[in-house]
């Protein structure tokens, strides 16, 4: 591999937790972007988080998108909040495996630097 395509790939990768772009200072072997990252890892819950989303998107039309919101309320109907931020990460590493797109007024958004409401939906 030349070097610009071995920084293309350093580049590209993602965080194994919250799958943000890795930083440019990350070593290349590293899995997680951050201390809080390699702390808290990947559990079940985040495992759940992204089989459900790939269930609501099966549900629907291969046009629809889902809200983040709607996977957390489907895993946790009363107390579903504390669940959004798991339920954006999920999407996130799925972008990162080419699984579903991220968008924000119908247009496909960079998921490490989007900010704001979301919508998931499969690659188009």
């Amino acid at each position: 591999m030349d070097a610009s395509a071995s920084e293309q790939a350093h580049a590209e990768r993602t965080c194994a937790s919250c799958g943000r772009r890795m930083p440019s200072s990350a070593a290349a072997d590293a899995k997680y972007c951050s201390a809080a990252c390699r702390g808290h890892g990947l559990d079940d819950t985040d495992r759940a988080l992204e089989q459900r989303i790939d269930e609501l998107l099966a549900a629907r039309a291969r046009t629809s998108s889902i809200c983040p919101s709607e996977v957390a309320r489907s895993i946790a109907p009363d107390d579903w909040r504390p669940l959004m931020e798991p339920a954006r990460r999920a999407a996130r590493r799925m972008v990162a495996r080419g699984e579903v797109e991220i968008t924000q007024g119908g247009s496909v958004v960079d998921p490490s630097t989007a900010k704001g409401p979301i919508r998931i939906r499969r690659p188009r």
